[in-house]
This record gives C-alpha cells, structure tokens and sequence, in this order.
C-alpha cells in the first residue's frame, strides 16, 4: 500500500478530569420555564430524516415526522414551506431521487418490524407505488444507477441472516441477483454503482464488526472482485466512486487502528491515505467534477466536515455551527451542480435540521427549523466533556455530563446514568430530548462511553468482545462513581436508564450492583443471552455468536452475563418499556423480567407497545414512553425541592 498523508490536526475539546471542576451555572429563567421543556413539547419538536437532492437542485426531499409519523416532504432548497409528499401511518425513510427526476425511491417497514419494501412516489402526482411486495423478504437501501432505469439495493429473507445485492429494471420490471452465496456470517451493505453503470462497489461486513472488505461486482455477470484482501482484521468501507470511475473514496481503520479516510484505486488495489487521525473520521462524496471531496470527523463526539481539493491537496474544515454536522443525501451530499453541500445540523440545545452550505461564499443556510413554540434553545443546558479513569486502569472513559442550572453543590441531588445501546455507537454532544427534559426537572445526567463504544479506535472498540456486560458494565458503574465525586448528587438518589443495549446494560447494573441504584429503566433491553440468540433476527443472531461465542461451549458465560438469572438480586423498582414487533430485542426479553420480579412481590411496571419495533416511532408513543419513564423516575427518585411524592 502506498501511503500518501494530508497533513491535519483536528481540533481537541478541553475534557474535565476533576469532577469537583464541573459547576453548575446560574439561569434565573429556569423555574417560570420549566413547563417549555415538557415531554410534550419536547417530543412535538420535529425529528428530521434522510434527505436526496432533486436533479436540478431546486429541491429537497426529506423524512420528518411533521404529521406525527416520519413520511417524506419536500421543500425548496432555499428555504420555505415544506409540502407533504406521501401520508402513509408506517414509517418511512432511505429516500433518493432518480436521476431524471421523475421519481424518489424509499422504504418503508411495517409497525417497526423492519421487514422493509422498496418504494417509489412521483414528487409531481403523489403517486406511490411498492416495487417489491415481499412481506417476508426485507429490500433496503435502494439507489439509482446513473441513467435511472435501475434500482440496486440489499435483500435479506426474514429467516437469513444474509443481506444479498439485487438489481431491479425499472423498464422491464425484472429483479437480477448481483451477489448470492455470501456466507451466513457476512453479509452486504451500501452498493454504489459506477458511472457506466456496468458494476456496482459494496462492502462485505463480518458479523462480529471487525472485518469487511470492499467488493465490485460485474451487474451482468454477477462476478464480484476483492479490492481489499488483507491479513487479520481491519475495517474497509466504501463511500463513493470517483467521477471517472476509476477510484473509491474509502473509509479504513487498516493504516493505523483508527478510522480515516483514503482512495483505493480500484486497478491497482493501493490507496493513498488522505487521513492519519487518532479520531473517527469517515469518508463522504466526491464532487461532480471529481476534483475535489469531503469526509467528516468525529471528535470527542462532535463532527465537523472537510473538504479536500484533490489537485492542491488543499483541505480545510467548513465553517459550519459547532455540534454534529453530518452530510446528507443519498447518492450524494452535493447538488448535482457541485455548488451546494447538504447536511444536518443538530447540537445539544437544537434538534436536528437541515442546512446548505454555498461552496462559493462559505456561508449555510438552514433549511428545516424543528423547535416548536415555547421550547427554547437558551433553557436547555450543554453538557461537560468530561474523562475519568476504568475501574481496571486500562482505559480513560469518555462521557458527557448535563448539569441543572442553579443546582447547589450540596449532596443532595438526584442523577441518572444514561446508557447509549449498540453496543458499537457513541454518546454524541447532540440532541437528546428526554436526557433534558430530565435536566430541566433538576436531574444531573451522566452519559458515559463505555469500552466497546465507537469514535475511540479500533483496540477501544473491541475491548468487550467475549466479555459483553463485563468491563463495559464497570465502565457504567465507574460513571456513578463520578457523580458521587461531583458534590452534588446524593449517593442514595442515582437511576440507571437506558435503550436496546444500554437496557442490557441497565438490566446488568440493577441485578450486579443492586446496592448503587435507586430506580432503573431498561428500554427495549435484552435480558437472557440463551432465548436472546433463539428469537432474535438471524443478521443479529450471527453478530451476538460471533460476539459471545457458542452457547454451549461458553454457557457459563452466558449465563453469568444474562441479567434475567440475577433478578432476584434486585432492590430498585423497574419500568420497562418494549415494542411488540422488535426484531432486534423481542418484547418478551421484558416481560420475563416483569413476571420474575411480580412473582418475588417486587416493584415493576412493563409497556408493551404493539405497533413499534426497536425504538417507538410514532409521536404519540414518544410521548407515552417517556413522561412514563420521567413520572416513575420522579415518582421513585424525587429530585431536590422537587414536592413529587410516591403518591403522586
């Protein structure tokens, strides 16, 4: 490989090490607001999705729950009134624009089972039509091959744990299987076809996430080629394809154990690294003149864009608002004229919306505005950086820490430790509606990133393979040892909440620890590794074998790390909160917990939401699911001078 290395040095955040360093500061407007950041009024704040440009620039196609269920809208590009597209009571997202600008694909689930089909809509007429109809097969990621008569996109059966490559003629309304055969253990993601249209580029991803390699694939013969062979394990992802076609921008942990960005050329198999970062930083798009591209960077969980002038080797970083800026767009973040670059912009006061930035001038303008009245950016608090040592000594954990306005350093205040799922995600310094909401009702929140996080390298991320609930539960339990040092919470008043994942692991901490916690809130948790593996979806079912090993084998294992074994360890009262059409984390992960305690006269409450999946799209289930989780929370842990009792 050569090597060719852009000299940068990303910005670093000041992290706080000393938690009697974090104050809380003051805002004499906090009480006479505290009603604008109402569950209400923070779940009504729109939640914007996926985004495409159309063909001639003019407009903007998105997802946004603006109707109380995520369909797609349109709005001019320049900012204005945006119109509804489609009105459907499922969820809708993935949305890209065809080339001739005749129609927008998407998918779209049913009730969250993630059993996805392939839709078009005409952004002229509203007509929709489902090009699929596979109510057992899922079709996801659909993109447009240049000339617009072809669809690729990933298939999987509901019984496989296999995502394949299929081609649909949009002329001759025929289906072609790109790739087939692909071991049970792997599985295909993000095709990208080549300007020709004669071969489209994928990765092939190992189950457990620590391997994948790039691919391109022959569309008429279906013959895949390897551009990426390499020894042990590393990270190849593919992001676009040069104009010309005859390089890949790529995203790679392979030079240094750290993500970053590169371009593989493809007759050669070599690539130049255009990054050497110790942070995350991921590939984007190449202009539509090839001579520049973009990759963003993820530091310390905020994310600024660069763009990189490939003639120069010039790279600067875009003036764009401090927070989490990720460029959006199927096919590509840039209009097709190359003048404008579409992203979403979200920081943790605002929740996300989508911005343009003019190439020419520098300058972004926003395009969606989100917050509802009465719910205001300056009542919102942002959180510290904060960095504090594992248990063990191997590791510095990072974590953000959202502290009250005018909260008095006293030992007296009520907390919550707030776990990301994944368990390969990370904690960003965005938007977070419950987290506060929770703040603003006096609650000081700590959202730590746990080894087995991502955004800290690859020995970081793998640091809990075989050992899931283990160290990374410490890490959790290491960030309540932190509050505790703040001076300000009360040892006695900390809840451990958290979704998917972190509902594991919030399940792990009350049945491990049961002495550290006053209440918990497991949200689509997984609670029992056996009947986990047994119902879950095969895709996940891999990644868990692959992650835990054998459950016969490793059944000691297994069992040590299944929370439901543990239950009767328990002291803190529990909701929990599940969808009843999960796939990932089934709602009867839940409901053995809520039996288990019932039956031992412990305190419990489960909500099964029937029409959700892993997570609660609909508005009003939001809603639902988080002032129940708020009241129980304040019902069983009342902040300081809260006046909530039991019996309210």
């Amino acid at each position: 490989m050569s090597t060719v290395v852009v000299s940068q040095t990303l910005p670093v955040p000041r992290a706080f090490t000393d938690p009697q360093q974090i104050t809380s500061k003051s805002n004499a407007n906090v009480e006479q607001n505290q009603q604008n950041l109402s569950i209400e009024k923070l779940y009504m704040a729109r939640q914007i999705g996926g985004a495409t440009w159309s063909p001639d620039g003019k407009t903007i196609a998105f997802v946004a729950n603006i109707s109380g269920r995520n369909n797609l809208w349109l709005v001019p590009s320049e900012g204005g009134w945006p119109t509804q597209l489609t009105i459907s009571d499922q969820r809708q997202t993935g949305p890209t624009w065809s080339p001739d600008g005749k129609w927008i694909a998407y998918m779209s689930d049913y009730d969250g089972d993630e059993q996805w089909d392939i839709f078009i809509v005409s952004p002229r007429t509203g007509q929709v039509v489902n090009l699929t109809r596979t109510r057992e097969i899922a079709e996801e990621n659909p993109r447009w091959s240049a000339d617009g008569r072809y669809l690729a996109y990933t298939v999987k059966p509901k019984t496989s744990s296999v995502f394949e490559i299929d081609v649909f003629d949009m002329l001759m309304r025929e289906v072609k299987h790109v790739t087939s055969g692909t071991p049970q253990d792997q599985f295909n993601t993000d095709p990208i076809w080549s300007p020709d249209g004669k071969w489209i580029a994928y990765t092939r991803q190992q189950a457990k996430g620590t391997d994948s390699n790039i691919y391109i694939a022959e569309v008429a013969t279906g013959q895949s080629t390897l551009l990426t062979p390499h020894d042990g394990e590393s990270i190849y992802y593919a992001n676009d394809i040069a104009p010309d076609g005859r390089k890949l921008l790529i995203t790679s942990n392979a030079a240094n154990a750290y993500e970053n960005a590169g371009l593989l050329d493809i007759a050669s198999k070599k690539i130049s690294w255009l990054t050497n970062d110790k942070w995350e930083v991921s590939g984007g798009n190449f202009s539509p003149d090839g001579k520049s591209l973009f990759w963003s960077a993820n530091v310390e969980g905020e994310v600024g864009v660069y763009l990189h002038h490939l003639g120069t080797e010039v790279t600067k970083e875009l003036p764009l608002p401090r927070g989490v800026n990720q460029p959006v767009g199927r096919g590509s973040s840039f209009s097709h004229d190359g003048s404008r670059l579409l992203y979403n912009h979200n920081g943790p006061t605002a929740p996300g919306d989508l911005w343009v930035y003019q190439l020419t001038t520098g300058k972004s303008r926003q395009i969606t505005h989100s917050l509802v009245a009465g719910v205001r950016s300056e009542d919102m608090v942002e959180p510290f950086l904060v960095h504090y040592p594992s248990r063990d000594g191997k590791w510095t954990i990072s974590a953000l820490v959202y502290l009250p306005y005018n909260m008095v350093r006293n030992d007296q205040n009520a907390a919550m430790v707030y776990v990301h799922g994944g368990p390969a995600a990370q904690t960003m310094n965005s938007f977070n509606r419950f987290v506060q909401h929770m703040v603003n009702q006096g609650y000081l929140v700590i959202a730590p990133n746990y080894r087995g996080s991502t955004g800290y390298g690859k020995e970081f991320q793998h640091a809990n393979l075989f050992d899931m609930g283990g160290g990374d539960l410490e890490d959790v339990l290491a960030a309540a040892d932190f509050l505790k040092q703040t001076g300000y919470v009360d040892a006695k008043k900390i809840v451990l909440a958290g979704g998917s994942y972190g509902g594991y692991l919030t399940m792990m901490g009350v049945t491990k620890a049961p002495e550290v916690w006053a209440a918990g809130v497991p949200i689509v948790p997984f609670v029992n590794w056996f009947t986990e593996i047994q119902h879950e979806d095969p895709v996940l079912q891999q990644s868990d074998l692959a992650t835990m090993g054998d459950p016969t084998k490793n059944a000691d294992l297994y069992r040590d790390r299944s929370p439901i074994f543990f239950v009767d360890q328990i002291k803190a009262p529990l909701l929990l909160l599940a969808g009843g059409h999960d796939p990932r984390c089934p709602h009867e992960e839940s409901q053995q917990v809520a039996d288990a305690i019932q039956k031992r006269g412990g305190t419990v409450e489960l909500k099964v939401y029937d029409n959700e999946g892993h997570g609660f799209a609909r508005v009003e289930n939001q809603i639902d699911a988080y002032k129940r989780a708020a009241d129980f929370i304040k019902a069983h842990v009342p902040p300081a001078e809260c006046g909530c009792s039991l019996t309210e």
